[in-house]
């Protein structure tokens, strides 16, 4: 189970952190990260980490703005993102799954995470 947390409308140029709150996982080789989806758009990968080693992956569209880290001993994991843009704007889902043979090769593939959050708004505009 995923649940997201810190949402909210900010002005271009902020900062906003966004928590998930995870129940923990069932295996040692386990990616979680997060996806958006903006009004009529398709939803894409944002940021996505294995949780046994720094393997990652960073959106090139947040690269350099956004940090995702994890905190193993509160099952949470956190995205920050600095210098907020209005396309930034969008529905940001926490995202798990197993990391399976080839999984970084289509880590921007949804069929890939098992466990999805609600989802959470982030809005930004002047």
């Amino acid at each position: 189970q995923l649940m997201e947390s810190g949402g909210g409308s900010v002005q271009p140029g902020s900062s906003l952190t966004l928590s998930c709150l995870h129940s923990g996982f069932i295996a040692d080789n386990y990616a979680i990260g997060w996806f958006r989806q903006a009004a009529g758009k398709e939803r894409e990968a944002v940021s996505v980490i294995s949780n046994s080693d720094t393997t990652s992956y960073d959106a090139q569209s947040v690269r350099d703005r956004f940090t995702m880290s994890r905190d193993d001993a509160k099952n949470t994991v956190y995205l920050k993102m600095d210098n907020l843009k209005p396309e930034d704007t969008a529905v940001y889902y926490c995202v798990a799954g197993p990391i399976r043979p080839g999984f970084w090769a289509r880590v921007r593939d949804e069929d890939q995470y098992e466990d999805w959050g609600q989802g959470i708004q982030v809005t930004v505009s002047s």
